[in-house]
């Protein structure tokens, strides 16, 4: 074998797997098929057989964002609920939880923006909360200004009265 029999050999190898690797690279990343999503043993066709399939739906992923607590017979909670159909959407969720019979009891909550309307990362990061402002004057303003993305900014804020344990929008 000659030198150039041997080059023309390893470079059209070569030439070969460059437009192996670009062809791999452009199904990728110019309209391959998407990632597939987590399959769960209730949703897998052949786990675990012969066992009943589940009636309820899972339960709805939860993280605490902020609890002021101003200091009355009464607390606020601002949780996120993580969405049940799309894995990157969330719902706030601002609850009140009043004192009866020695006990905090949870009296009200409403819906902080629109529901599955937040990111669920940027909702539960380090910097989620702009502002939870609360006063003890009656009845009690609410202010919440939640980070809709770090890019993005925080959101106008949206304002709430608590009037004897119930939540108002202002």
């Amino acid at each position: 074998m000659t030198f150039r029999t041997l080059r023309s050999l390893i470079g059209g190898g070569v030439t070969l797997a460059t437009a192996t690797a670009a062809t791999v690279t452009i199904g990728a990343t110019a309209g391959g098929p998407p990632n597939p999503l987590p399959v769960d043993a209730q949703t897998h066709p052949t786990a675990e057989r012969g066992k009943e399939p589940q009636t309820e739906p899972p339960a709805t992923e939860r993280r605490r964002i902020a609890t002021p607590t101003p200091g009355r017979d009464f607390k606020f909670s601002l949780t996120a609920l993580r969405s049940r159909t799309d894995p990157f959407a969330a719902s706030a969720c601002l609850q009140v939880f009043t004192v009866k019979d020695g006990a905090l009891r949870e009296s009200d909550r409403a819906l902080v923006g629109d529901m599955d309307g937040w990111f669920w990362f940027p909702l539960t990061g380090r910097h989620a909360s702009c502002q939870f402002s609360t006063a003890s004057t009656e009845p009690e303003p609410v202010g919440i200004s939640l980070l809709v993305t770090p890019s993005i900014g925080c959101s106008p804020a949206e304002n709430f009265q608590m009037e004897n344990g119930q939540i108002i929008p202002a």
